[in-house]
């Protein structure tokens, strides 16, 4: 009787440690999926900026544009507070979520410090500084300051990859196929599961995101004529799944 007593003292103190193992992954869960939408909504932001500014960056006539990375910055930071109803500012720089959310407005600014000659040379329209190039070159100075605790990367279906470096992983591909590009699946809506990468447990997110009509001008039709950038469009539609914003939040 006692035996049995000891067994069932034991097997309630099991199952309380796995409940309470639960909730604590589900709490972690949660945390990493609202840095990630942070993350992406902090991106966004300076990217729409960009987007915003293109007539005025390939204007050959200004020289001078006054996108430097303090005013882009204020822009993207008034944007993100306007998508996301939250001041990133007042996030408390300590934690997890205000190192890696300062990290990239860090890099944010770097990057359009850094391309201040192109963005601004006199006499020349296009300066293939896009919206895309903008992405890229901010997640990589990202990974330079946060890249063994985190990373972003903007990938798509293998078939819309112009970059070899936004080239989709197996985990990315396998997300893209099963079920952002399946007619199930809600629109907007991400994904987001623990699992491995580059041989480390993570939480891995991929947000999905749609051409908008300011993109068919290189990604729209007719299908096969070379865009502004020398690639070739890619006929699609407004509403199509055009990218996918790849963040990995290693633990």
């Amino acid at each position: 009787m006692k035996t049995l007593h000891v067994f069932a003292v034991a097997f309630v103190c099991v199952a309380i440690c796995v409940a309470n193992f639960s909730v604590i992954q589900a709490a972690s869960d949660d945390e990493d999926k609202a840095i990630a939408d942070s993350l992406a909504a902090m991106l966004r932001a300076g990217r729409t900026v960009v987007s915003r500014n293109q007539d005025r960056i390939n204007n050959p006539d200004i020289g001078d544009k006054g996108l430097d990375g303090k005013t882009v910055m204020e822009q993207a930071l008034k944007i993100y507070q306007e998508n996301t109803k939250t001041d990133p500012l007042l996030i408390d720089p300590s934690s997890r979520h205000g190192r890696l959310l300062r990290a990239q407005m860090d890099a944010i600014a770097e990057v359009m410090d850094s391309n201040q000659k192109t963005i601004n040379q006199p006499g020349v329209g296009f300066k293939a500084f896009i919206p895309a190039t903008f992405g890229r070159l901010v997640n990589e100075a990202f990974a330079k300051r946060v890249g063994s605790e985190a990373e972003m990367k903007i990938t798509a279906p293998l078939d819309l990859v112009r970059n070899r470096k936004a080239r989709p992983d197996d985990w990315e591909t396998e997300v893209i196929r099963d079920k952002l590009l399946t007619a199930s699946w809600p629109k907007g809506q991400l994904f987001a599961t623990v699992a491995t990468s580059r041989g480390r447990p993570a939480f891995r997110v991929a947000v999905p995101e749609y051409y908008a009509a300011s993109c068919l001008s290189c990604h729209g039709g007719p299908k096969g004529q070379i865009d502004v950038t020398g690639y070739p469009k890619e006929g699609a539609n407004e509403g199509d799944l055009g990218g996918v914003m790849s963040i990995t939040l290693y633990r």
